[in-house]
């Protein structure tokens, strides 16, 4: 049976992995392309940010992996993340005898990485700040709730500037007032971007059905207290139909021009 080119892509947390993937998904024109990030659980972060951008592919989550495996034969690209957590041998456990080719994501200033030993190929990553030593991953799924944009922004600068402590890498996926569901993204040592707005249908009945969560590697992150001030971003029920009913209002209007 031909297999299809299956490629696995490893680095550092925020070298720039999905952004890669993302880059070679692009330049595909037609075919059935899979996405498989193991080890994500319950925060399929990087799987949704992927399905938004590019709704013709298909995204698996953990507890796939037989649907994942049976879909490699009919594919035309598969793509393997690994976090940068996992044991660079976790992708032999779910390919089994399947051919792959090793692709990292690297940093510039990564002269000894275990990532060179096991790639076959070196791809140009960010610069990653490494004065940092991770020792907490923080990770919160946040499905079905909404939050205020602007309290949500306030956390956020918190988180990245080191109120709760050193954060080499955040990064969530949120449900606003207005309906959007938005997309922050934050890398130590590289200026931050404004929340990116997914391509999905705005949401503007009760309280949305889909994944939404935060993830924060770093240093002695106090998580308590970052739990607590996320859920205070976090809208109450009447507030949430008062700004669903505004803005289907604003829409309703603005159709009507």
């Amino acid at each position: 049976m031909d297999i299809p080119i299956i490629t696995v892509v490893a680095g550092l947390a925020g070298c720039g992995k999905t952004t890669w993937i993302s880059q070679q998904i692009s330049q595909i024109n037609a075919g059935n392309i899979l996405y498989f990030s193991p080890g994500t659980g319950n925060l399929p972060l990087d799987q949704t940010r992927l399905a938004a951008d590019f709704p013709h592919i298909q995204v698996f989550r953990d507890g796939q992996e037989i649907e994942f495996i049976q879909q490699i034969i009919s594919a035309t690209a598969v793509f393997i993340e690994l976090g940068a957590y996992l044991e660079l041998d976790a992708v032999e456990q779910i390919l089994d005898d399947l051919p792959y080719r090793k692709i990292a994501v690297i940093s510039p200033q990564e002269k000894d990485s275990e990532y060179r030993n096991w790639a076959q190929q070196i791809i140009r990553g960010a610069v990653v700040k490494n004065s940092i030593i991770p020792t907490k991953l923080w990770r919160v799924p946040t499905e079905g709730q909404v939050v205020d944009e602007e309290s949500l922004g306030e956390f956020w600068y918190e988180v990245t500037q080191g109120a709760y402590g050193q954060v080499i890498r955040a990064k969530g996926i949120f449900d606003v007032a207005d309906g959007r569901q938005i997309y922050g993204d934050f890398v130590a040592g590289i200026p931050s971007a404004n929340f990116l707005e997914l391509d999905v249908p705005r949401h503007l009945e009760g309280r949305p059905q889909r994944f939404s969560g935060i993830e924060v590697l770093g240093e002695d992150l106090d998580e308590i207290i970052m739990r607590k001030t996320l859920v205070d971003c976090c809208l109450l029920d009447a507030t949430i139909t008062q700004y669903q009913q505004q803005v289907k209002q604003i829409l309703l209007e603005g159709s009507v021009e």
